[in-house]
Formats: structure tokens, C-alpha cells, sequence
């Protein structure tokens, strides 16, 4: 039996620890299972001998708290967990969230908005001299000068306004170990200075660092945060990134590299460490992201897609590294021997499932490539599409002793899926579960090609193919097409457009996400800018809550009360031209399919870290 990491110095003595070597907090209830960030990085160190405890969720109104297990002899890492913490609390509109998925019971509040800064500046105030080290999401995506959503403005480096002493962004498997391994050597944290994945403040910028508009100029000029975000995806690549500083009065931010990907033999000792694969016996109330994830297994990371809207190319990165299949069987024999298994699995994944086992062709493996996308404008020809791992993978788990289900409910590329006929039977044919889930995000063009997604027509390709498919199968499935409102570029007459588009292809929708500028991201520095920062051309933003509401409610127009929204709100813009051509939609006509319908399921728990 796998026992958890203490939480409390009882449960260290119990382990005949006197102290930890290394405390993480999270602001995710402490779940020990390979999905989640902190537990996976906990189990990680723990595994190369050091001594590591969890404080999960912890009361950041006062110190006390963040003393429950001493001092550690190394340092603090500190997490928001696996969200950003204000995506996490509020809503496309900025309303406050009324549950949490990664809390016991779904309730909000268990976090603070802003945790990392919160965080760290408790653990200050109990241990002043413990080195802090901030990681997972919200460090990568905040750990240049960014544009904050809730604010309305830009907001410096993480790094500066929680005033902790490194943070590794990215996966940090191997920078964190590195890292701890040099402080139990005897180094000292204000000298370790080139970690690959590292941030760190410093009087002098290294010779070698690329400059970023300062904060100075960012503060002032919309054009040079554009430049500073074009800059920072261009030294993406880790194999030919340069260092980047960034300047904030008298002092440098310096961001390393990325970390190098890591190999399928690394990838398969990290999922190889031992993990009880359930939540800590404290809690008492379910834990909804763990139920939404107990049953799956991740396959591999990163993403070649590089949508201008997500965070996983700058979190993760754009190379793909995948397990190898005897890692992911051994797997999936754990989950067979858990007494609540009953042979179903329900993702066998990443972020982008028909990406497992997918590399770079190129001579140099793609390790002089600035591009943001393998994807778009069109799949690179280095990009090798096979699916002969993909599809046996797939096979061969299904096949394992004690299951007797897989499905795939990571998300799909279906521009890829054009190149992978064998694993597009497999999944139609064995790992659907009448629903696919897929992310064309829009149809029209000018909008799509902002956001980095093929085009409308590859969509319509796709889903004559997958209906084609699931008849010759003998199964009656459909898909869930994700789709977006209020993305940059994105006005009323596209909406509209992609509204009839849904019509002729006999699809409607019943949930519709509202673009979230999060931080770090290319549609992010669009929304704030006004510009798209590949291009330097300007990009129309749709603003007002009102506009946003009235794209989203294009898409829902067969619903009766949407669609008394919709009419409302374009005779009150005195759209009369919109009106006329909507008006089958409006008039709420049945489709000329019945049972077209596909509601969005639950979002998966599945977070990067």
C-alpha cells in the first residue's frame, strides 16, 4: 500500500521524519494520482530521496497555517493548483464562480485570488529566511509582464509582485530536481542562475539575453507589448531559445530557455513513481475533478497546435513527448487492481489525443524552428501524422486484462485525423461512446486564422467522414463541437455566419464558451493591443458585455429565450440585414435531422500544470 505524503509533522514523525526537506503548497486539494501537478512533482523529489510534505488548500488569512509542517531544510514550492487562480474564482464576465472542482464538496473559497503572491508572502511572514519557489501554471503564464483580464491592465512579473526568490515555469520535472539537488549540495538559491525553465531577478542581465520592452515602455505603448509577445514566441523552442530579460527600474527579470522535452524513457520513470491514486483519507466529500480523471490515463504532453488562444504551448510545449507503451500498460494495470474499477477507462490521452507518439522529421528534429504552429497555416511537411502508434496504442489497451472500455475524450485535431485513417476507425469504431469531442472554436476564416485553427471547409470534411465512419460502423454518434464567442476578430456577422454554417450541417449547440483573455497568450496581448502580434495588423475586439452576450447568443438562437435576445438586441443595433438573413434560426424551424443536438459535457479536470 502506497501511503500519502504528510500533511501534518504527526504524519512525518509517523515516517520517522524529523524534518522535510521540501514543502509544496497547492491550492488544489492534495489528490495522489499522476494528473495532478504537485502531487506528481511531491512523489517526483520524493522518489530521489528527499523528504517532501503538502500543505493543500491552506488557510492564507494567517501564517499558522504554512507552519503545520515546520520549516524545510530547502525551501517552499508554491502553486495556485492546476488553474490560474482567477480563471479558477470568475466567470467570461467577471463574475464570481460558485464551485470549485478541485475543492472536497465543489465549494469556492477554498483558494485566494491570486494565491501564488498570497501564498508566498504567509510563508515569508512565517520563515523569512526559507527560500519560495514558484511553479505551475500561474507562474508560467504570468512569469513575463502581462496583460490581467480582471484588472484591466498590465501587471508585472509574478516573480516581482510575490516577491519569491526563483520560478520555474513549464512542466519543471527536472528543473525542480535540479534545483533541489544543488541546495542539499550547498549551493545557495541567489546563485543558482542557469536552470533551464528558470526566471530570476538580477541587477545585470546576462551579455547573451534578448531584451524585452521594459515595463517602462510596455506601460505606455500597446505596440511594444505586441513586440514583447512576438519576441517571447520566438525564443519558444528550447533547443534554439535564447535567454530574455526584461527590465523593471533598476532591476532585470531573466528567463531562461525552456526546458528541453523530455524523453520517453524520462517520461515513463515519472509515471513510474508510486502514487496511492486517491485523495487523501482527510477529506470526506467527493473531490469532482478526481472523479472526472480517476479512470484516465495520460499518454503523453504538449501540443504541435499552438491555438492563439490556449496556454498548453507556453505551459507544456510545442514538442510532444509520449510514453512509451509498456509505460502506459503498466499503467493501466495499477487502475485494474483498484477495488472501485470496474473495467471502464474514460480517456486514454493528452492534451490533443491523436498526437501520442507524433515527432518533428525535419534533419535537425525541428530544433532551429520558430514556429508558433506544426498546424497552421497548413500541417508542416517535417511533422510526421502516422498513426501506427496512436491506433495500437489504442488496440492493445483495450485489449488488457480486466477492461473492458476505453474511450478517448481528450480533445481530437481532426486536420490531423485527414492524414490517421487507421486511427480514425479505431476511434469510431471502438472509443466514441456516441459522442466525440472536437474543437473547430469557428468556421469562418478571418476568425480561424487568428485563432491558429483550420478553416471552416477541413471541419466540414471531418464530419461527413466521421458520420461516413460511424454508419459503416453500425453506430448512431455525434459530435460536440466546441465553439467560441468574443474571440479576437471575431464580430456579429461572423457569428452570424457561423450560426447558419451549424444549420447546414444539421448541428446545433448548447453551450458556447466566451473568450477569456488568460494570461501570456497570443489572443490575450490581441485583446489588450488591438493587434495580433505575428502580423502587427490590427484586429477588431469585441469589448462590451453586451456584444459578447449577443455572439453567444447567435449560436443558441434555437433556444426560445435566446432567440428573444437575439431579435431584441439586433433591432436595437437597427441590424435589420442580420435579421433577414437569420431568419429561418429565428423562427426556430426544427432541424432537417432530428436528434442532431450534442450538449457539451462536463469540462475535464484534466488541467496542464
Amino acid at each position: 500500500m502506497t501511503l500519502p505524503l504528510p500533511t501534518t509533522l504527526d504524519e512525518a514523525r509517523r515516517r520517522g521524519w524529523d524534518q522535510l526537506d521540501i514543502i509544496l503548497v497547492s491550492g488544489d486539494a492534495y489528490i495522489d494520482h499522476p494528473a495532478f501537478g504537485v502531487p506528481l512533482l511531491a512523489r517526483w523529489l520524493e522518489s530521489h530521496g528527499f523528504r517532501v510534505g503538502i500543505i493543500a488548500q491552506p488557510d492564507w488569512r494567517s501564517k499558522e497555517p504554512f507552519m503545520v509542517l515546520g520549516r524545510p531544510r530547502l525551501f517552499f514550492g508554491v502553486s495556485a493548483g492546476a488553474m490560474d487562480s482567477m480563471v479558477a474564482h470568475y466567470t467570461p464576465l467577471k463574475k464570481l464562480r460558485h464551485d470549485d472542482a478541485y475543492t472536497p464538496g465543489n465549494r469556492h473559497g477554498a483558494r485566494p485570488n491570486r494565491a501564488c503572491i498570497i501564498y508566498t508572502s504567509r510563508i515569508k511572514e512565517a520563515y523569512k529566511e526559507v527560500p519560495v519557489v514558484l511553479g505551475g501554471i500561474e507562474a508560467s503564464l504570468r512569469r513575463l509582464a502581462h496583460y490581467d483580464f480582471w484588472e484591466d491592465k498590465l501587471r508585472r512579473s509574478l516573480l516581482l509582485d510575490a516577491k519569491a526568490d526563483l520560478l520555474i515555469y513549464g512542466m519543471g520535472e527536472l528543473t525542480l530536481l535540479a534545483l533541489a539537488q544543488r541546495l542539499r549540495d550547498g549551493e545557495s538559491i541567489t546563485g543558482i542562475r542557469d536552470l533551464r525553465g528558470s526566471c530570476y531577478l538580477s541587477r545585470q542581465a546576462p551579455d547573451a539575453a534578448v531584451h524585452l520592452p521594459s515595463w517602462d515602455q510596455l506601460s505606455t505603448d500597446k505596440v511594444a507589448f505586441a513586440e514583447a509577445h512576438r519576441l517571447l514566441e520566438h525564443e519558444q523552442n528550447p533547443y534554439c531559445g535564447r535567454i530574455l530579460a526584461q527590465r523593471y527600474g533598476d532591476r532585470q527579470l531573466v528567463c531562461n530557455p525552456p526546458a528541453l522535452p523530455l524523453s520517453a524513457k524520462e517520461l515513463d520513470a515519472i509515471y513510474a513513481v508510486p502514487f496511492s491514486r486517491e485523495p487523501h483519507p482527510c477529506y470526506r466529500e467527493q473531490i469532482p475533478a478526481f472523479e472526472q480523471i480517476k479512470r484516465s490515463i495520460t499518454t503523453h504532453r504538449g501540443c504541435f497546435g499552438g491555438c492563439s488562444f490556449c496556454a498548453i504551448t507556453m505551459h507544456q510545449g510545442k514538442f510532444v513527448q509520449s510514453r512509451s507503451l509498456s509505460s502506459v500498460q503498466q499503467e493501466v494495470g495499477r487502475l485494474v487492481e483498484k477495488g472501485w474499477f470496474k473495467g471502464q477507462i474514460s480517456d486514454v490521452g493528452g492534451p490533443t489525443a491523436n498526437m501520442y507518439g507524433l515527432s518533428c522529421h525535419a534533419a535537425d528534429r525541428g530544433h532551429g524552428c520558430r514556429r508558433p504552429s506544426c498546424l497552421y497555416p497548413a500541417i508542416c511537411q517535417n511533422l510526421s501524422c502516422g498513426d501506427a502508434q496512436g491506433a495500437g496504442l489504442l488496440r492493445k489497451v483495450r485489449s488488457m486484462a480486466g477492461v473492458r472500455q476505453v474511450a478517448v475524450s481528450s480533445g481530437i485535431r481532426y486536420d490531423l485525423l485527414e492524414h490517421q485513417p487507421d486511427y480514425f476507425r479505431e476511434l469510431v469504431s471502438h472509443h466514441v461512446g456516441g459522442l466525440l469531442k472536437v474543437a473547430p472554436e469557428h468556421l469562418v476564416s478571418a476568425v480561424t486564422a487568428l485563432m491558429r485553427k483550420p478553416d471552416g471547409a477541413i471541419f466540414e470534411r471531418f464530419l461527413a467522414r466521421f458520420r461516413d465512419e460511424s454508419a459503416k460502423a453500425g453506430k448512431r454518434q455525434g459530435v460536440v463541437p466546441y465553439l467560441m464567442a468574443g474571440h479576437p476578430g471575431c464580430t456579429i456577422e461572423s457569428m452570424a455566419e457561423l450560426a447558419l454554417a451549424l444549420r447546414r450541417l444539421r448541428l446545433t449547440v448548447e453551450q458556447v464558451q466566451e473568450f477569456t483573455p488568460t494570461p501570456g497568450t497570443a489572443a490575450s496581448c490581441m485583446y489588450y493591443t488591438g493587434i495580433d502580434p505575428s502580423s502587427g495588423k490590427q484586429v477588431y475586439v469585441a469589448r462590451s458585455d453586451r456584444e459578447r452576450r449577443l455572439q453567444k447568443a447567435l449560436l443558441l438562437c434555437h433556444l426560445p429565450d435566446e432567440r428573444a435576445q437575439v431579435r431584441k438586441a439586433l433591432q436595437g443595433l437597427g441590424r435589420v440585414d442580420l435579421l433577414r438573413r437569420l431568419e429561418t434560426l429565428l423562427a426556430g424551424a426544427p432541424l432537417a435531422v432530428a436528434g442532431s443536438s450534442r450538449t457539451r459535457p462536463p469540462a475535464t479536470a484534466k488541467a496542464p500544470r
